[in-house]
């Protein structure tokens, strides 16, 4: 038998402990039927097989993102980039460039400028974006993304003007000459503009989302846990897969309050999915950013708030009970240590209600943790999903000593921890609020300078986008390492991160993406 696909002269890091490395893998229909080295796949080879010379270049297990916004991501993709826009002038030329493209009326948005880069060296008003567009209304986020810039026709639809006053928590900005609005609006006065923004129609949604999926795959990303936000996605995930669109595999996770609207569950879940193979996501809590993360203790920089529970402990055992004995996968979203800890007693009492052994349930974020937390985890079988690019935000931007306090920072996001103490760890994104980049996950992850005993090692950051995501999911037998009988998803990059310093990871490029032995990208 001559195989369709031959890999040669690699360096494949297989993840398979029996079998750590190879030089070469063959591919028969969508599967890998043998992996070795260069001598030995060669045999493989016949006059119709595809051979692909990799020049040393590094193979990994197609790789899964185990936490990503898919529907956000496409339209943050459908925005204007500004990040590297140096000038008010550029911007007005990006801005004519999209209205040309698009009908007059619809909005126009971006997001990454910061008027510190600008030649004009000052903030962007109304004014300049009237001059480029005055028919379709314009905002356009700051990096930081609480201040934005818009235009008239937005404000005019907005309904703000000199008579409008700033909003709590947020501020309008008024020329001091007139009091007229400047465009520019800060915190809280953001939403004033982005309530205003129409839903997408559902063939926008189907187009974003389409792109969305095409840069995920030039990510080198194979697999995808694709969280919904809202019910507006489940139509087109419906219909990527009935057209046959979905370039990736999709393990789907839907909010708990979308789960009673869903007509056709099989369409989301696929074939062969009579465990009801689904993830349904329950928030606990809010964020740390926000500092709606529930705590046990005080914030130590807001000593008047300890965050907030979305649920009573009753509440929240119901509706989780409810989605156990459904036979759905629990993914609980859970970041202070009094919500974890909520989330812990609710599915021990769900386990006892009605016992499943192998549940796979998940923590996701599992931010604030400290040793108790942990080995209740442990005991439960519990898995926790982390977004490493987060961690190293957390830190530094939303700074996250000061808002804990040293002694609770030091428990935020224990990898090498969890790692230790047995528990599977999965990696993911939280693309579009992090860069989608696993290589970028990887580095974070290795190199977090922030109680750097936490670090973890390449390996180990590997197996959260390879081996872990996929017994997440329950695809451990098919995927997550590159072994015969599995499927042939593999990525191929530039270099191996783990013969790379550390800090350098994120700069290994990907060269090639391979779905069921199909090269969906190629560099």
């Amino acid at each position: 038998m001559w195989a369709d696909l031959v890999l040669m002269d690699g360096n494949v890091l297989t993840m398979d402990s029996s079998q750590p490395s190879a030089e070469a893998v063959a591919v028969k229909k969508d599967r890998i039927v043998k992996v070795g080295a260069n001598k030995e796949i060669s045999r493989w080879i016949g006059n119709d097989t595809k051979v692909i010379d990799l020049q040393g270049r590094t193979v990994v297990p197609g790789l899964t993102d185990s936490h990503i916004h898919v529907g956000d991501f496409g339209k943050f993709l459908m925005w204007i980039d500004l990040k590297d826009v140096d000038s008010i002038e550029e911007m007005q030329r990006r801005i004519r460039e999209r209205a040309q493209k698009i009908p007059e009326g619809r909005w126009i948005i971006g997001s990454g400028w910061d008027q510190t880069r600008f030649v004009e060296k000052r903030y962007p008003n109304f004014r300049d974006l009237d001059e480029a567009s005055p028919d379709n209304p314009v905002v356009l986020y700051h990096q930081c993304g609480r201040v934005c810039v818009v235009n008239s026709k937005a404000l005019e639809l907005a309904g703000v003007t000199k008579e409008t006053k700033s909003p709590s928590g947020g501020k309008i900005e008024k020329a001091a000459e007139n009091g007229e609005p400047t465009g520019i609006l800060r915190e809280n006065a953001t939403d004033l503009v982005w309530k205003t923004i129409p839903e997408p129609s559902e063939e926008e949604i189907m187009e974003a989302a389409s792109l969305a999926c095409k840069k995920i795959v030039e990510a080198g990303v194979t697999s995808i846990h694709w969280i919904f936000t809202s019910s507006t996605e489940i139509p087109i995930i419906q219909k990527l897969r009935a057209e046959n669109k979905l370039p990736l595999r999709v393990y789907t996770i839907i909010p708990t309050n979308i789960l009673d609207q869903i007509n056709g569950l099989d369409s989301l879940l696929g074939s062969d999915n009579t465990d009801r193979n689904l993830g349904v996501k329950v928030f606990v809590d809010g964020s740390l950013a926000a500092r709606t993360a529930a705590l046990r203790g005080p914030y130590s920089d807001d000593p008047a708030t300890k965050g907030q529970l979305l649920y009573s402990q009753e509440e929240l055992n119901a509706l989780v009970v409810k989605v156990h004995k459904a036979n759905f996968r629990l993914v609980m979203h859970a970041m202070g240590d009094q919500a974890i800890d909520m989330t812990l007693t609710t599915i021990e009492k769900a386990l006892m209600e009605a016992p499943r052994k192998n549940h796979r349930y998940r923590i996701e974020h599992a931010s604030v943790l400290n040793k108790e937390l942990i080995q209740r985890i442990k005991k439960l079988g519990m898995m926790v999903s982390v977004q490493p690019k987060c961690v190293i935000s957390e830190f530094s931007v939303w700074s996250a000593v000061d808002r804990l306090g040293p002694e609770r920072a030091r428990w935020l996001y224990p990898l090498k921890t969890l790692i230790n103490e047995g528990i599977w760890v999965a990696g993911g994104s939280d693309c579009p609020m992090e860069p989608l980049s696993p290589l970028q996950g990887i580095q974070a992850a290795v190199t977090r300078q922030f109680f750097p005993e936490e670090q973890i090692t390449v390996d180990e950051a590997l197996r959260m986008y390879t081996v872990n995501a996929a017994y997440a999911s329950f695809e451990e037998t098919v995927k997550g390492s590159i072994e015969e009988g599995k499927l042939a998803d593999l990525t191929v990059l530039s270099g191996d991160p783990t013969a790379v310093p550390p800090s350098k990871i994120g700069d290994i490029k990907v060269k090639m993406t391979i779905i069921g032995g199909k090269v969906v990208y190629q560099k």
